[in-house]
């Protein structure tokens, strides 16, 4: 009988189930910043390279960064991890310590401010706040000869999937357009000075307009945000010299990759008796979205050209001879502009109103109750804290207040306060059912998130004037910036679309299964996903 049900089982899983394969020697996790899953949907039948070559493998369509803090910390620090901010610490980009002792309360999430003439603006990069390990230093705790290295187009991106223990981590020092590794860090650092040759000799030259594809040139239609400024129609040409043009461009993802392709020569990676893993975290298409929006020609072209650059770095690694497995995942999605939304049948799309500036009403309510001294701070996002210099009846005055206030707004969809967040508790459900509370609660530290946590309707985007390189975001509990592709690729693994919604965290448990690497139970919050790993690797 047994024999039989095996057949069977044998005869109705996928092959990706059955296939008898060693474990990969090299783990390659790429995170393309605002790659949302509309956007993958929408631009995934012209791909016609790397990214066309995962579009066929393991396709996850509805993957979620399923916290509501949809920022690039909280989301990269989910992908290799496997845990939400709820657990990691990770709550926000920013957010306040009244306890710190300089006068810049702000704090950054891959700073460390115990650093003397340290500020959230100017910084000395550090794992500091990341309180869990990352799937990297797992393997290297299990076996110290595996390597660990990340590379990336922002710093907050590699610390976070890298973690404190890697053997290489780079990514460029905003100061000067250049790599950079983290103080006392080593690995690396010829081949980051040889790519820092040809990005100083890029970012110092003018570009000229990249040609308009055949798949691009319905998407090139400029749109006026304001009497001075409109997008949509451009190309990347660019003078020499600008951080916010070589950034939002191709530019940024091509050295990022240049860098990923020496350290995987130099460092042998996957090539030594234990297995490595190699995050690359690709900026470029989250800077475009954020200086020309998510629906223009500069969106579509970038998304070719990382479609191409994506292609060559895998057939780089194909020639190699080198067994790798690759996901790939977002840290958030996005929004696009809502000039252009309301122009595309979106007519409630709107910008944030001035009189929900967190300062304007701390300073009202602060008349109204005598207070004297500030009353309510805010880093920027959601999270509202109250100032610790209110007693405790100031503080209880304040919040009704504030509350009264904010919930009479007629852009703002919910506010939780910390009660309401020790009350919730993170599901078991799938995360496109969870309500916005435990959206919410799934983004909650004490001690580091806000008093209270305010969340816009549906299609608010929380600028309320654009300027020039902020048009557009992200940062919403909404499924356009929470719902993200996931896509697995191995040679040989049997391609297979599951469209049912899956979580970032479940991506380390994952790798990790198929590596033979095991997890203690209630180590992570994510699951492993049993479509990918074959049965000398279960998931079970």
């Amino acid at each position: 009988m047994l024999k039989k049900l095996s057949v069977l089982a044998a005869l109705l899983l996928p092959a990706a189930l059955t296939a008898q394969t060693a474990p990969p020697k090299l783990l390659v996790v790429i995170s393309v910043d605002q790659f949302s899953a509309d956007l993958f949907a929408e631009h995934r039948a012209s791909f016609t390279g790397g990214l066309k070559r995962l579009s066929q493998g393991v396709v996850f369509p509805s993957g979620y960064q399923s916290h509501a803090a949809t920022e690039t910390c909280p989301g990269h620090s989910t992908i290799l991890t496997g845990t939400r901010p709820a657990r990691n610490g990770i709550i926000a980009n920013n957010w306040l310590d009244q306890t710190v002792t300089r006068s810049d309360k702000r704090v950054y999430c891959s700073e460390d401010p115990r650093i003397p003439g340290s500020t959230s603006r100017t910084y000395t990069p550090s794992t500091w706040h990341l309180l869990v390990p990352t799937l990297g230093e797992r393997m290297k705790a299990a076996n110290p000869a595996s390597r660990n290295v990340a590379v990336a187009g922002k710093d907050r991106a590699a610390i976070m999937m890298g973690g404190p223990k890697t053997d290489a981590i780079w990514f460029p020092n905003s100061a000067n357009n250049a790599f950079r590794t983290l103080d006392g860090a080593t690995g690396g650092e010829a081949e980051a000075a040889a790519v820092n040759k040809v990005y100083a000799a890029r970012f110092g030259a003018p570009a000229k307009s990249v040609p308009l594809t055949a798949q691009c040139r319905p998407y090139s239609r400029a749109v006026a945000l304001t009497d001075k400024l409109s997008v949509g129609d451009g190309r990347f040409a660019r003078k020499g010299g600008d951080a916010g043009e070589f950034r939002a461009s191709p530019e940024l993802d091509a050295m990022t990759l240049m860098l990923a392709e020496r350290l995987f020569d130099a460092m042998k990676l996957g090539r030594r008796a234990a297995p490595d893993v190699l995050a690359v975290g690709l900026s470029s298409t989250d800077y475009v979205g954020h200086r020309f929006g998510t629906a223009g020609s500069e969106t579509c072209l970038q998304l070719a050209a990382l479609d191409a650059m994506l292609g060559r770095f895998f057939a780089k690694l194909d020639r190699s001879g080198v067994d790798y497995a690759v996901a790939l995942t977002a840290d958030h999605g996005g929004h696009d502009t809502p000039e252009r939304n309301r122009a595309h049948a979106l007519p409630d799309a709107q910008r944030s109103a001035a009189d929900l500036s967190v300062s304007r009403l701390g300073t009202q309510i602060g008349k109204e109750l005598g207070i004297t001294g500030p009353v309510l701070l805010s880093p920027d996002g959601g999270d509202i804290y109250f100032s610790n210099m209110l007693t405790a009846e100031q503080r209880t005055a304040v919040e009704a207040r504030v509350l009264t206030a904010l919930r009479a707004q007629p852009q703002i969809e919910a506010v939780f306060t910390t009660t309401d967040m020790a009350a919730t508790t993170i599901p078991r459900t799938p995360p496109e059912t969870w309500t916005l509370a435990q959206r919410a609660r799934a983004s909650w530290y004490p001690g580091r998130s806000g008093d209270l946590i305010v969340m816009l309707k549906p299609r608010v985007t929380p600028i309320p004037e654009p300027s020039v390189g902020y048009i557009a975001t992200h940062g919403s509990p909404w499924d356009y910036d929470r719902r993200v592709p996931m896509l697995f690729w191995r040679k040989g693994l049997q391609p297979f679309e599951q469209p049912n919604g899956v979580e970032t965290v479940d991506i380390a448990p994952t790798l990790a299964a198929l590596i033979g690497l095991p997890l203690a139970a209630g180590d992570v919050d994510g699951r492993c996903l049993d479509l990918l790993a074959g049965p000398e690797t279960s998931c079970r």
